[in-house]
């Protein structure tokens, strides 16, 4: 159950991560609202999964999810660049969280 709380944190932190952007600096009070619920809800998800998992996984693993995820967001949503060393910089993120997650005690 404490990697089904992680995951669900790291996608809440991609929401919030985006939701930053839609905010344009907190001045649209709905994408306001809404990143704030997601960054909570996220902290609380992370807090039930640190409870089993050890505390350096689970922080890489939730900030990798985020990362990545803000990085997909920022190329599909945002048109953001889609190099060949941003996407390779990516799949290492990815493999550093499948690293963590094999390792981990329970994992």
């Amino acid at each position: 159950m404490a990697w089904i709380y992680l995951i669900v944190a790291g996608v809440l932190e991609i929401f919030w991560a985006v939701g930053l952007k839609l905010s344009q600096g907190f001045t649209r009070p709905g994408w306001t609202v809404a990143t704030v619920i997601a960054m909570i809800l996220s902290f609380i998800a992370l807090a039930q999964a640190v409870r089993t998992i050890p505390l350096g996984t689970a922080y890489a693993v939730w900030t990798g999810i985020g990362a990545v995820g803000a990085a997909a967001a920022g190329i599909i949503l945002f048109q953001e660049p889609r190099t060949a060393a941003r996407l390779a910089c990516i799949a290492l993120i990815v493999a550093g969280i499948a690293g963590l997650k094999l390792t981990a005690p329970g994992g």
